[in-house]
């Protein structure tokens, strides 16, 4: 699936959030109109990143090339740490701590020139911070932050790969582990000191208890995403079903303009044809009335020559 137009997620994630969703209706509704609805639906579901995420899409969508060596240190990082190399690590950590901040300094330049942005003293500069280094510490993260798109800041409990501990299966036709001899109290057969152990041991299990806890906040941020999509599918649906009997209205009420114009134009030749019949009318009564006299004239002339008839022949 090609997905959304580049250059539209660009400008959405690009654009403070409080511009977001008017300008993304905007474009479902040109997508309907220009007869795509698969386009449409998709830029429907384009969800509204936080602030903290948007200034960190910014960074990534405006200085790519930032973002990427953000990645290069992470990789360095985590060869560090597996390889257990301490001064490497520390150099490394020291340097992680100059890149993030340069970033987060580079994040507050880019928001200032943003139009619509908030004022730098409401930049939650804290928690872009926390997504840069959850980034350098997690894939997953980074990956979300290298596309642009990310939706809510990031936070890592812990820095580093967290080491796994070495199993070893024991069957019943091996010999067992013959028992470690005693060693002096406070020391471990290598020399080690048994309280740096312990505290090595201690910090193994924080992390170990803080992963637990970032897993079940993951499967519970999961499940929240999850309703999130949901509710804003249901948003994007009904929000164009209000776009849709906003057009079908339109319709009607252009047709009802048509029918009062049409209603108009006969009322007006209703008014001409009945002023019409008026005009006819006393026409006629006129030509009826001046009828009648002519012919009570003509009898009245009739009747006095049927008088005068006879008389005029006796005096031949």
């Amino acid at each position: 699936m090609p997905g959304p137009p580049r250059e539209l997620v660009h400008r959405l994630y690009t654009t403070p959030p409080d511009r977001f969703v008017a300008i993304r209706d905007e474009a479902v509704a040109e997508a309907r109109c220009a007869g795509d609805p698969k386009a449409a639906r998709e830029i429907a579901r384009l969800r509204r990143p936080t602030v903290a995420a948007w200034l960190v899409n910014l960074l990534a969508l405006r200085r790519p090339e930032l973002v990427a060596d953000l990645a290069q240190l992470a990789e360095a990082l985590r060869a560090a740490q597996r390889d257990l190399r301490g001064p490497r690590l520390r150099e490394l950590s020291a340097q992680r701590r100059a890149v993030v901040g340069a970033l987060v300094a580079e994040v507050r330049k880019l928001a200032t020139g943003a139009e619509g942005a908030p004022s730098a003293g409401k930049l939650p500069l804290a928690e872009v911070e926390a997504t840069l280094n959850a980034a350098l510490a997690d894939t997953d993260v980074a990956e979300q932050v290298r596309s642009g798109r990310l939706l809510r800041a990031a936070s890592y409990a812990g820095f580093g790969e967290v080491p796994r501990p070495q199993l070893r299966l024991v069957t019943g036709d091996e010999e067992p582990e013959p028992a470690p001899r005693p060693v002096p109290a406070g020391k471990q057969p290598d020399g080690t000191d048994r309280a740096a152990l312990r505290a090595e041991q201690a910090e193994r299990a924080a992390r170990a208890d803080r992963v637990r806890r970032r897993r079940a906040l993951e499967k519970e941020l999961a499940k929240a995403r999850t309703d999130q999509d949901r509710a804003e599918a249901e948003l994007a649906g009904a929000t164009a079903a209000e776009h849709d009997g906003v057009g079908a209205l339109d319709a009607i009420e252009a047709e009802l303009a048509e029918l009062e114009r049409r209603r108009a134009v006969a009322e007006q030749d209703l008014s001409r044809a009945r002023l019409a019949r008026r005009g006819a009318e006393r026409t006629v009564t006129a030509a009826r009335r001046r009828a009648g006299e002519v012919e009570a004239a003509v009898e009245a002339l009739d009747a006095e020559e049927g008088d005068a008839g006879p008389g005029d022949g006796a005096a031949d």
